[in-house]
């Protein structure tokens, strides 16, 4: 096996200190956004034997397995980050792997560079993605029943929302988002920024109302008709910060699509194709397809391309379902996802029990969150604090002792 080096990236919506807190090091001042663990050209994992990517590719079967070689190619399929949100992430999506293929195929043939800002398509490759929270976690997922969200935005009482959420109440669901959605993204800016302001004041007016057991706003403050608003007053708070963090940004009413969700540490999201969100705070573990193909809707001074936006967005009102983790008779704890290039469990493993086997015939990296794990594999065994992860070859015997809780990445063959 190989111990990982990893690469901190500095984004600016990341926290100073929940990565330096996990790690046991001291904070540098700057944000440490994502820390990315596998063969990502962007960022691989280093090794004692070169990066991740080099190794693979001196031994791609030997190091995969045969079986993961021809399912998936001559890579790692998955990435594994630690994710540190002290900001909003940008309001976005990801295709679905036709869209990555033709997406990235055209602006090969426009001659765009991989690194212009306005590159939307980095790979021709999709980024399912699913976050599991270490901490408490927030942020906003999938689209909310659209009268729903009308009843939210004419509670806020801003005059110029109304036509906003007279065209949610005025169509079917699928037509109603998108043709909402169009239009807080192409609306003249000036006026938009002004009603992002007037709903952020409100939204806050509507978040220091809550009622503790249900968290619902009270009293004749906590709503313009003086019924309860919908959702707990949480979500407002949340649309009253994107609008602090992003002011007069088209981002900000987009985002109130969507549903809030609050992560209790083990929970988790799963993030398909076409899904909107964003990351509001906390530190989580996510894993995704490898890939780095994002399309933004708002939240983020980068590039976005409304017309591409608008195609990979799918518009479909759903609970974005949280998952808990289901036990295996092995003992592992499994997040069952429909797709099939990663697999994540956990594994909690008290002191004195008996070595947890890790022996798999897929390629695997392991990390560790909680305590001290030592992994025994067929070289020199690799002892884990939180944060330290290694890449495991396929078909090599591993075993865990120790005290710890670490996660497992791999994929479904």
């Amino acid at each position: 096996m190989d111990r990982l080096d990893n690469t901190i990236r500095p984004y600016a919506w990341g926290s100073v200190t929940a990565i330096p807190r996990l790690l046991g090091t001291e904070p540098t001042g700057e944000p440490q956004a994502e820390m990315w663990m596998g063969a990502h050209p962007g960022a691989p994992s280093r090794t004692a034997r070169g990066t991740l990517a080099d190794v693979i590719d001196a031994d791609p079967r030997g190091t995969l397995g045969t079986p993961a070689v021809e399912r998936f190619g001559p890579r790692l399929p998955f990435l594994l980050k630690i994710l540190a949100a002290g900001a909003p992430v940008s309001l976005q999506v990801h295709p679905d792997l036709p869209q990555a293929q033709r997406g990235h195929a055209r602006e090969d043939r426009l001659g765009i560079p991989l690194d212009a800002p306005h590159r939307t398509y980095k790979d021709a490759n999709h980024k399912p993605e699913l976050i599991c929270a270490l901490t408490p976690f927030e942020g906003l997922c999938g689209f909310r029943e659209p009268t729903a969200t009308a009843d939210l935005l004419t509670r806020l009482g801003v005059d110029s929302l109304k036509p906003y959420a007279d065209m949610l109440r005025a169509h079917p669901p699928e037509a109603a988002l998108r043709e909402a959605l169009t239009a807080f993204l192409t609306a003249d800016r000036a006026e938009i920024a002004a009603t992002v302001a007037e709903a952020a004041q409100a939204c806050d007016r509507l978040a220091r109302y809550e009622d503790p057991a249900t968290g619902n706003p009270t009293g004749p403050t906590g709503s313009a008709s003086g019924t309860p608003a919908p959702g707990p007053a949480s979500a407002y708070a949340a649309y009253a910060s994107l609008a602090h963090h992003y002011p007069g940004d088209p981002g900000v009413l987009a985002a109130m699509l969507l549903h809030h969700v609050r992560l209790q540490p083990g929970e988790a999201l799963f993030l398909g194709a076409g899904v909107p969100h964003t990351y509001l705070q906390g530190l989580g573990v996510e894993i995704m397809a490898n890939s780095d193909n994002v399309l933004r809707c708002g939240l983020t001074p980068k590039h976005i391309d409304v017309p591409e936006l608008l195609r990979v967005v799918r518009f479909e009102a759903a609970d974005p379902g949280i998952l808990r983790p289901e036990a295996s008779p092995d003992g592992e704890e499994v997040y069952d996802t429909p797709i099939d290039e990663f697999r994540l469990s956990r594994l909690v493993h008290p002191e004195g029990a008996v070595p947890a086997t890790l022996t798999a015939d897929t390629p695997q990296i392991v990390m560790c969150t909680v305590g001290t794990v030592t992994l025994h594999g067929e070289g020199p065994d690799e002892t884990l604090a939180p944060g330290a992860s290694v890449f495991v070859p396929a078909g090599e015997k591993t075993r865990l002792t120790g005290a710890g809780t670490v996660f497992r990445a791999t994929v479904v063959i």
